[in-house]
């Protein structure tokens, strides 16, 4: 499709990123879009410069800009094998931070300081302090969806792909029967249906996923009984339950890749769904997803600023990075799982009630 707007170098140099974004983008936004595409693109080059774009991103960034797309933390590992000098975070504050953590010596920026998370801020390394105090020998395991502050107090970090091998890990090296895994409480609960170990968890959330409900999922099947229903594992146990497929953004997207079915729900971040779409356009996406407000203040806009301006920069204390990156090390170190977690609550090992801190 021709953009008269648009000079033809910028439409030649975007033409391919137009046919991923074209479902979710109007001609009438393309054209500044695209400008935008092309002036970061070129900045990048200007500043030495990667961008990290988390799978939650929107599909103009994720598709557009972004040198490294998925989860945080597989963005935060290849930006460490980067010889670039500048990593733009195209997610919110955590992941610079974790970006921070294993690339050190590289500059690290954010579009906006106000992308936080909930999740994220609903611990803090006092917090786990006290923790430690209540529970004397027994290992944290930590979310990577958390502050600096909360991994230099924790023991191995995990994500929803692995934290089951985390748990289990961490337990055997501790010689324990129960670990603490934190700070979401719907992870852990799920966790702790996959596995032995007990789980000891905090009351932390996702706003995105824990606004899904099983009349969600019912609605779903009664409108649209072909589609196959998946499920992030932060979401609360009956909605897992009811799911056909449960795991991580990696698991997801793995899955539909793979299976390529006709109809698709993703109880998950909306943008999700756009930016898999892009990849596969025979398959059909239905709703229903949650926006996630902090990913969306990121926008083509801020990162062109943020690239022009450096700004702005994420900092981590020397002492705190060299604590929090001991426990990022171990989890990377670990082997990894043969494919990412699926979390198959229909045949859980047990049902068992986590004690929630």
């Amino acid at each position: 499709m021709a953009h008269a707007a648009l000079a033809p170098d910028i439409e030649r140099e975007t033409a391919a990123v137009w046919e991923k974004v074209k479902d979710f983008v109007t001609p009438m936004e393309w054209p500044e879009q695209a400008r935008l595409i092309h002036e970061i693109n070129q900045l990048k080059k200007d500043r030495d410069a990667v961008i990290l774009a988390h799978n939650y991103m929107t599909p103009d960034i994720f598709h557009g800009v972004g040198d490294y797309v998925g989860d945080s933390l597989g963005l935060a590992k290849e930006a460490a094998k980067s010889k670039a000098k500048v990593i733009v975070q195209a997610g919110v504050h955590f992941m610079a931070e974790t970006s921070k953590i294993l690339s050190p010596d590289k500059t690290v920026l954010i579009p906006d300081l106000k992308a936080g998370c909930s999740l994220a801020e609903a611990i803090t390394g006092a917090d786990v302090r006290l923790i430690k105090q209540k529970y004397p020998g027994l290992p944290v395991v930590t979310y990577v969806n958390t502050t600096a502050d909360v991994k230099a107090e924790t023991d191995i970090c995990c994500t929803s792909a692995n934290a089951v091998q985390v748990v289990e890990w961490a337990a055997k090296q501790w010689g324990v029967d129960r670990v603490i895994l934190i700070p979401d409480e719907f992870l852990a609960r799920n966790v702790a249906a996959q596995t032995h170990i007990g789980i000891i968890a905090w009351k932390g959330r996702c706003i995105v996923h824990e606004r899904f409900t099983a009349d969600d999922v019912a609605d779903m099947r009664e409108a649209y009984p072909g589609a196959q229903i998946l499920a992030h594992p932060e979401c609360p146990e009956e909605i897992l339950a009811a799911a056909d497929f449960a795991g991580s953004t990696a698991a997801m997207t793995d899955y539909v890749m793979a299976k390529k079915p006709k109809q698709v729900v993703l109880i998950t971040e909306c943008s999700m769904a756009s930016n898999i779409k892009g990849d596969v356009p025979e398959v059909n996406f239905i709703g229903p997803c949650n926006m996630c407000p902090y990913m969306k203040r990121i926008t083509l806009l801020n990162i062109r600023d943020c690239l022009r301006d450096m700004t702005f920069e994420v900092t981590v204390p020397e002492e705190m990075i060299a604590k929090a990156a001991l426990a990022v090390q171990r989890m990377i170190d670990l082997p990894p799982p043969a494919v990412p977690a699926r979390y198959d609550l229909v045949k859980a090992r047990h049902h068992v009630a986590v004690e929630l801190i």
